[in-house]
């Protein structure tokens, strides 16, 4: 199957995440059928559509993923905290509070 269309499955998905929630890496994977592909997400998002909600997407361990010092990792870090959600004093999300759960895989 062509990254094209996988990629478009990652984003179908993305795209599902209401505003204050958050999705890691591997939970968009599974949910797009691509269980494993992890890192395709991640390959995804570095070329994803500009209307993408791609700040909603975090690694499993409750943080964001871009490198620190990167402009872009305040950028999200800004944007999710404008959608309501909180980070601990160092730096996690609570996957417990924010994660979403959709209904329908």
């Amino acid at each position: 199957m062509s990254g094209s269309r996988q990629y478009q499955q990652f984003y179908a998905v993305i795209r599902r995440i209401p505003a204050g929630k958050v999705a890691t890496y591997g939970q968009i994977a599974l949910l797009s059928g691509y269980p494993g592909c992890v890192r395709q997400v991640g390959y995804a998002l570095h070329v994803a559509p500009d209307d993408l909600p791609w700040q909603r997407v975090i690694n499993a361990k409750g943080r964001i993923s871009i490198r620190s010092d990167s402009p872009a990792a305040e950028i999200q870090r800004q944007m999710l905290l404008g959608e309501g959600v909180r980070f601990d004093a160092d730096g996690r999300i609570s996957l417990a509070e924010y994660q979403w759960q959709p209904d329908h895989p």
